[in-house]
């Protein structure tokens, strides 16, 4: 099978993300993390541009990487000897074996840019790339905006590759930068460069029009054997080609080794732990390892999947890892239900007169502003009060929530009164605003008789105007995300009044807790094992 080297700059182009700072010890982990996936070039930063990317490499002389090789990032030297230029030395301060570096390939920039003659960036080219093979180390060469400068002036571009080769580079990558080009210009264009070139060849594209992963695919097809991208797609402006479809398409499309088989189904947790890592939200549609990418709600798609995967599916998601998803909403069919309610545990048939009934709430409720998809808590406990399966762990008498204006500073307080078994509670506390102060009231009133409550707290808090229109009598949907150490789950809430729509969501989150902590409970019990009390009972 023909090989594919993956070189990740996750660490330097995909820091250059809005809304992305990694720390030392991010890049650290996220190191660690590539190297357990199988990646076979890790692009750590550029130690001549900033003091943290020169502590990262200090840092990751300790790291025991079995895969990957680290590479230190810079540029081409300045108007100075090669010897004096401190990005030169910077690199080999660095100490990795293997350098990229990159250089100007369009005439444009190095009029308008560098502002130095065409002959010199070549010397500067070759110079650069000769002093650090002279050091030992592996050159790769980056050919910055090389289609660009291929169509405008193509003879000039090929000279830098040629410049880079007569200095020893031992790869040359072919860079669209502005990530404007097409698939058929990156093959045409490869095609027409390679020959006279006498090393393995790259790609590195840029996705500002939404081609940089088939750009690359593009370029393997004209023959590069090594892919530059990043993780998730991050990067500059519209980011960089994203390694992670890239893999699903080398390996399972296209039949190219390009990470270890047995390292495959790693891919959906690496590219989540990045996310998480980055401070980025996973984008839920992203192919391959999104968390709605095997995601089924259409009713006629469900029933078809529940019958043979491959009919809406163009593999099978544990391959990478990911797994499907069959979701409840006022499009799906009862086959739908049906396999939420088994996943469940409850026993619901198709032609069932309670699947029909339950079908039809959950349709009603979603014309109504519910939205289940993303409150999987709701929905589980909605179709167990509705078949009888769970009881209420506690009920509502009442509450109120006050706000008041003290010196300037507002604050919410909100009294609540409920009953567990019977027996009354009831309770008052503060809170930054309305819903918090309901959060902490509810919680102060049951903590005693849950104690595992304390484990538990709200992560996300939405709000949505449902019909604008009806001005401050429009109806809102509050959705909660919630979790414990283990677990992470959704609920929602809606109605013409905020505070009640979120005391719907609230409640839920934490019957939803409750009735996790339950069910956990009697799988111990089963098991022999001494269970954890969730409830103490009060005595009067």
């Amino acid at each position: 099978m023909p090989r594919i080297e993956l070189y990740d700059t996750t660490l330097r182009d995909g820091a250059q993300t809005e809304g992305i700072s990694y720390s030392v010890q991010d890049k650290l982990r996220i190191t660690e993390k590539l190297d357990g996936l199988g990646v076979q070039y890790i692009e750590g930063g550029w130690p001549g541009s900033n003091p943290k990317d020169a502590e990262f490499f200090r840092a990751a002389r300790r790291l025991r990487l079995k895969t990957a090789r680290l590479a230190a990032f810079g540029s081409t030297r300045r108007a100075v000897r090669a010897a004096n230029d401190a990005n030169l030395k910077a690199l080999l301060k660095a100490d990795t074996a293997v350098v990229t570096i990159f250089g100007k390939s369009w005439d444009l920039h190095v009029r308008d840019v560098l502002k130095i003659g065409l002959e010199d960036n070549l010397t500067v080219i070759e110079d650069s790339v000769g002093f650090l093979k002279r050091h030992g180390r592996l050159v790769i060469f980056d050919a910055e905006h090389f289609f660009d400068g291929y169509k405008e002036n193509r003879t000039y571009a090929l000279k830098t590759l040629q410049a880079a080769l007569t200095g020893g580079a031992d790869a040359i990558v072919f860079c669209d930068t502005n990530g404007g080009s097409l698939p058929d210009e990156i093959t045409e264009i490869i095609n027409a460069s390679k020959p006279g070139l006498r090393v393995p060849l790259g790609i590195h594209a840029h996705n500002d029009s939404d081609l940089a992963v088939a750009n690359s695919i593009a370029a393997v097809r004209a023959g590069v054997s090594q892919i530059q991208g990043t993780m998730n797609g991050y990067g500059e402006r519209c980011g960089n080609a994203n390694l992670v479809s890239l893999v699903g398409i080398l390996k399972l499309k296209m039949g190219l080794d390009c990470l270890p088989d047995a390292r495959f189904k790693e891919l959906t947790e690496t590219s989540r732990y990045v996310a998480e890592v980055s401070n980025m939200a996973q984008r839920a549609n992203q192919p391959f390892v999104g968390e709605a990418a095997f995601a089924h709600k259409g009713g006629v798609h469900v029933n078809a999947v529940l019958k043979n995967p491959r009919t809406y599916e163009h593999i099978e998601p544990s391959t990478v890892g990911n797994e499907r998803k069959i979701l409840v909403s006022e499009l799906s069919g009862r086959s739908s239900l049906v396999f939420k309610a088994k996943g469940l545990a409850l026993d619901l048939s198709k032609e069932t007169p309670e699947a029909k009934r339950l079908l039809k709430l959950l349709q009603q409720l979603e014309h109504q502003g519910y939205h289940f998809e993303a409150a999987e808590g709701s929905l589980e406990l909605l179709l167990k009060r509705e078949l009888k399966q769970v009881k209420p762990f506690f009920t509502l008498d009442r509450f109120r929530v006050i706000m008041e204006k003290r010196d300037r500073r507002l604050v919410s307080e909100a009294t609540i009164k409920v009953r567990v078994n019977g027996v009354p509670e009831q309770t008052a506390a503060e809170g930054d605003g309305p819903v918090n102060a309901l959060d902490n009231a509810i919680r102060k009133a049951l903590k005693r008789f849950y104690p595992t409550l304390a484990e538990m707290h709200l992560t996300d808090f939405k709000v949505r105007v449902l019909n604008e229109k009806a001005g401050t009598a429009a109806k809102v949907r509050v959705l909660i995300q919630s979790q414990d150490a283990h677990d992470s789950w959704g609920t929602v809430g809606v109605s013409e009044n905020i505070i009640e729509a979120s005391w719907q969501a609230l409640a839920d989150s934490i019957e939803y807790k409750l009735l996790k902590d339950q069910r956990s409970a009697s799988s111990v019990q089963r098991s022999g094992k001494k269970p954890r009390l969730n409830r103490v009972p009060p005595q009067r």
